[in-house]
């Protein structure tokens, strides 16, 4: 369980979460791209002091970590949104009435304004797990592996995975991706269907499957900080 504060460092008020760890063996210091602030992972043997000390001499590196956090892009009127990795603008169309639609380049969102975030959201992932699905199911056949079942979720650690029963889970956030970099993570996935491992025949297989997974994964660890900043 975690608790945390509001911590002053020169002059600005960061977030900071205390979260105890009985595995780790050090005390641990990681920026928190949600809450543009700091989660401390606390060992056994450390207390709440011992880890602000610790972040009190990391202080010009977290407020320069902080600094260079892409900015938080939120659901709301007049906001840009990447689909599929290019520009569209969020307009609240209170006037319409059924689902969100897409005209020219601008995602307009029916309904009460304070229900704009969570039918954005809504409509955002519905829109992943159709376009995950579209190309997860034909590889799939491909390979000659059947799917259990596809889920969609907020993921923070991972684009996707596969567990041992054949079900894949994806982050919503691909929808946000270039086309070739949800084709990646799509195919890395069903690729698990045959190799539970990331051995050489996996990597064959996905590469057999036409995805180059080098320049995917550059531009992933690229950009995950600004994906993850979105909604």
């Amino acid at each position: 369980m975690s608790n945390g504060r509001q911590i002053e460092m020169a002059g600005r008020d960061v977030p900071v979460r205390f979260r105890p760890n009985g595995s780790a063996r050090r005390i641990i210091l990681r920026i928190d791209t949600d809450s543009g602030g700091v989660v401390l992972t606390l060992p056994k043997w450390a207390a709440e002091k011992d880890a602000m000390e610790l972040l009190a001499a990391r202080q010009d590196w977290v407020l320069a970590r902080l600094d260079a956090l892409p900015a938080r892009i939120h659901f709301a009127d007049g906001a840009m949104l990447p689909l599929f990795d290019a520009p569209h603008l969020i307009r609240h169309a209170p006037d319409r009435r059924g689902g969100v639609t897409i005209e020219g380049g601008v995602v307009r969102v029916p309904g009460r304004i304070e229900h704009l975030p969570r039918r954005l959201g809504d409509w955002l992932r519905a829109e992943a797990r159709t376009e995950i699905t579209a190309r997860a199911q034909p590889l799939a056949t491909r390979i000659g592996k059947r799917i259990g079942r596809i889920t969609v979720r907020d993921t923070r650690s991972r684009w996707g995975s596969c567990s041992a029963v054949g079900n894949l889970s994806f982050s919503w956030r691909l929808v946000m991706a270039p086309d070739w970099i949800m084709d990646y993570v799509v195919t890395h996935e069903v690729a698990h269907l045959r190799h539970a491992n990331h051995g050489p025949d996996f990597w064959s297989l996905v590469d057999d499957l036409g995805v180059d997974a080098k320049p995917a994964r550059r531009w992933l660890n690229a950009n995950a900080q600004r994906l993850q900043r979105i909604g």
